[in-house]
This record gives C-alpha cells, sequence and structure tokens, in this order.
C-alpha cells in the first residue's frame, strides 16, 4: 500500500501527465488530474506567487470540480495563503478580478473544451495574465521535487484561511455590461447557447439586462454534460434553433467560456477569423487599431489574410496557443488578436479571452451598423475551404516529434508542392490530448479533401506503428 500513498506536501509528486501544456494542466480525472496532484499544485502555487494578497479560485460545472477546488484550497492554505473561492464562473472572471483585488494571483479549475470525464488547472499571475514560463517552471519543480532553490523558502508556520466570495463575481458582471454602451442590445432577437458550464453563470443575465429578447440552451450548471453535443464544439442545436425561430444571430460558448463562435440569421458560421475581421474592421475605421495589425495563429484562414492585406491591414501569425497570441500582442502593441476557434484578445478589455465579451462586442456591432449579422458577415471575406482532421496517436514522443517521421515528412512536401500559392498544410501536436492534427486548405475543395485523407492516413499508419 505504501507505494500508492499520497506523497507529503513540498515532497515530489509524479503523475502521469504533470506537465503544463499549451493551457496549464489538463486530462482525464483519478488518472491525470488526482486530488494528490492539484494538492501539490496548490501548495507550489503558493510558494511561488508574490507574498501578497489573496489566491482566487473559480472553476466550470464539471462534477469533479468540488474535488479539484477542495485539493488546490489545502495546499495554498498549507502553504500559509489566504484563498478566495469564486464558485462557478467564466475563466476571464478570474484575471479580472485578480487585477480588481490585487490578489496574488488566481487559479481555474477547468478543461475548457474538454468532455466532462475531463478537468484541468489554469494558472494566473498578480497581473491577470497567464502565469509567467519562470513561475510555471518553479511549480513545475515543486511537482519534481527539484525547487528548492527556485521557491522562497520562508513559509507561514501556520495555516491561512480560506472564504467563499461569489459576490466578487458582480464586479465582472458590471464590467461586461459597462462594454456595450448607448442603447444595448435592447430588441435583438437572439440564442445563446451556454452549454451547461461556465457560461450558465452570468451569460443569459448579461444579455437579458442589455434588452436582449434572448432564448437560451443547454443553460443550467450540469457537469454531467458540459460540453456534449452542444458548446462552441457542435454549433448544430444553436443552427437550428436560430433558423427556427427566426433570430438575427446565436452565441454559443465552450465549457470556461473563455471562446465564442456565432450562427448568423441564414445558419452560418462566424468563427474567430471572422469576428477579428469584423471587430478589427470597425476599430480600423474609428483609427483605434495600431499599425492595422491583427493577430492570429497559423491556423487562421488563408481567406482571411488575403481579404485582411486587401484592407491595408498586416496580419502578424503566431503558434497554437492564446499565450502565443498574447505575448505578441504585448510585444507589438496589438489592439485585437485571436483564435480562429473563437478565442479573442482585446488590448481594450484587459487581454483576456472572454466568449461573453466577445458575443457582446459582435452584437453590439451590428447594433450601432443597423445591419444583421448576416449583412456583415456578406461584407467580409471568402474563406478558402479548409479541413481538420484529429489522428490519435498515444505515444507522446512520436506526436510530438512526427516531423522525424520521413515518409510523413515527404507526404508534406509533396502537397506543399502540389498546391504552390493556392494552399498550405499545417500538422502539428495537440497540446492538451493525445492528438496530432492535420489541418489543410486550398483554393480548391478537392485538393482539401485529396491531401487531408492521404495525410492521416499516413499519420495512422506511421505513427501508430507497432
Amino acid at each position: 500500500m505504501a507505494d500508492h500513498a499520497t506523497p507529503p506536501l513540498g515532497m515530489p509528486h509524479h503523475p502521469s501527465q504533470a506537465a503544463f501544456g499549451t493551457d496549464g494542466l489538463r486530462g482525464r480525472v483519478g488518472s491525470a488530474i488526482t486530488p494528490a496532484l492539484a494538492l501539490q499544485v496548490g501548495y507550489w502555487c503558493g510558494r511561488v506567487f508574490p507574498r501578497q494578497g489573496p489566491v482566487l479560485i473559480g472553476m466550470d460545472s464539471r462534477c469533479s470540480g468540488s474535488m479539484v477546488v477542495s485539493a488546490l484550497t489545502a495546499g495554498l492554505t498549507a502553504a500559509g495563503r489566504e484563498v478566495w473561492t469564486l464558485g462557478l464562473c467564466a475563466t476571464p472572471a478570474v484575471p479580472h478580478l485578480i487585477r480588481r483585488c490585487g490578489a496574488a494571483g488566481g487559479l481555474m479549475v477547468s478543461a475548457s473544451h474538454n468532455p466532462p470525464h475531463d478537468n484541468g488547472i489554469k494558472v494566473f499571475g498578480a497581473d491577470g495574465n497567464k502565469v509567467r514560463p519562470e513561475l510555471q517552471q518553479a511549480i513545475e519543480s515543486g511537482l519534481r521535487g527539484a525547487s528548492a532553490a527556485s521557491a522562497p523558502a520562508e513559509v507561514e508556520p501556520a495555516c491561512a484561511p480560506a472564504h467563499h466570495r461569489p459576490e466578487l463575481l458582480q464586479h465582472y458582471r458590471d464590467g461586461l455590461l459597462a462594454s456595450v454602451p448607448g442603447q444595448g442590445l435592447k430588441g435583438v432577437k437572439l440564442v445563446l447557447d451556454l452549454c451547461w458550464g461556465s457560461a450558465t453563470a452570468l451569460g443569459a443575465e448579461v444579455f437579458q439586462a442589455l434588452g436582449a429578447d434572448l432564448a437560451v440552451l443547454h443553460g443550467e450548471p450540469d457537469g454531467t454534460r458540459i460540453n456534449v453535443g452542444c458548446g462552441s464544439t457542435h454549433l448544430e442545436p444553436l443552427r437550428e434553433a436560430v433558423m427556427t425561430s427566426g433570430a438575427a444571430m446565436g452565441f454559443a460558448f465552450d465549457g470556461d467560456a473563455d471562446r465564442m463562435l456565432a450562427v448568423d440569421g441564414q445558419g452560418r458560421v462566424v468563427d474567430g477569423d471572422h469576428v477579428l475581421y469584423l471587430w478589427g474592421s470597425a476599430l480600423q475605421d474609428q483609427a483605434a487599431l495600431p499599425d492595422q495589425l491583427l493577430v492570429a495563429t497559423v491556423m487562421s484562414n488563408l481567406g482571411f489574410e488575403r481579404a485582411w492585406q486587401a484592407r491595408g491591414g498586416v496580419l502578424q501569425r503566431t503558434a497554437v496557443g492564446d499565450q502565443h497570441v498574447h505575448a505578441a500582442m504585448v510585444s507589438s502593441g496589438a489592439a485585437l488578436g485571436g483564435e480562429q476557434s473563437g478565442h479573442i484578445l482585446s488590448s481594450a478589455h484587459g487581454l483576456a479571452g472572454d466568449g461573453v465579451l466577445t458575443a457582446l462586442q459582435i452584437a453590439n456591432l451590428c447594433q450601432q451598423r443597423e445591419l444583421s449579422l448576416a449583412e456583415l458577415l456578406d461584407q467580409s471575406f471568402q474563406p478558402y475551404p479548409q479541413k481538420l482532421v484529429n489522428v490519435r496517436v498515444p505515444d507522446l514522443s512520436r506526436r510530438k516529434h512526427w516531423d522525424r517521421c520521413e515518409p510523413l515528412h515527404a507526404l508534406v512536401r509533396e502537397a506543399e508542392e502540389a498546391m504552390a500559392d493556392q494552399g498550405r498544410v499545417l500538422v502539428r501536436a495537440s497540446g492538451t490530448e493525445p492528438l496530432l492534427r492535420v489541418m489543410v486548405e486550398a483554393a480548391e475543395q478537392a485538393s482539401v479533401d485529396l491531401w487531408t485523407e492521404r495525410l492521416a492516413v499516413a499519420a495512422d499508419q506511421h505513427l501508430n506503428a507497432a
């Protein structure tokens, strides 16, 4: 039995997946995400966070959330850190309240768009941004038992208190309302898909307070159904509701409400590229877009890039992940950036991906211009056909180093040469799941289908070979 005992606080813990990915720690509850791991993460966050101020913890609706929050709280208070738990909230509420309350940092317990059996931990620093690399490394070192030199030596002699502070979320709500000036959204008929998740905390309330004529799907917190056949990863229910009801638009959020995808009145999907183009064009017209610059990732559509360039704009691409978009925006002074998946960052709103805020801005843009979302979409761009296929590759080394597989690498080169400047291939390992993502984009759908199929088959054949 001793082999399975929980390590004491401050001692190394070796879970199967204790390394931070592109968005914190994430994985299956009971194997990758365990109470022992959360206890240690809380403890080491308490050791490396600045010593002034409380540590905030929010959570989405997953059934395992309370367990993870309790373990994090135990670790933090054992490290002498006062904890304020927020309860159910959207991920962007945590950085918003860190800044407002002068907190030492914050944690969000969520697995974002992952299925209900997963959970995760996102870590924010005292500035409200994703925790800096050096602090993340110190936390990881603590988990491995190698951080004595990287963490402060002094630890409070007694446990600190923990308090439940859900009333703080009203400050976040007020910030959302303040982002829509003037007449608000009075009379705008729209549908929200709250995904049984974090958006159920305030999403409908904010739109109703602004006067929207609202219909709500999946509007109660339900950790057994979060992301299941709904939300931003499953748009069919939203599309059907919008078209059946005659709504002007609909918005769908992921499990922790930090991203959003929309549907116009004709049932067409409005993704993060469209949001960047529409919001960016509005800022450009207001002379509020420094250097005409937008920041996006390598996943953004070529049609978007070329349309934005035709408008006199500049598109800077980064690696996938909002932390890369954030870093590029900070270094370049960009006002707007984001991901095709609907994770949008605005410098005027704290540089935190916020699905509800983004939905409010798009609805408000329609209201200000007296145009429907369908009419705005018609004025944007025609995306190139694009297809993304996920190939399951359980072996981490093979997945991360797929480009060392010469047959697959050669096929990528062949595809790129065949499509020339009319298409592109992107192959990357997921940072949160055991998947290799294969994306092909081209001016012709036939080329997309051909090369996606060939590359996916080759990836499965060569990377999963015995």
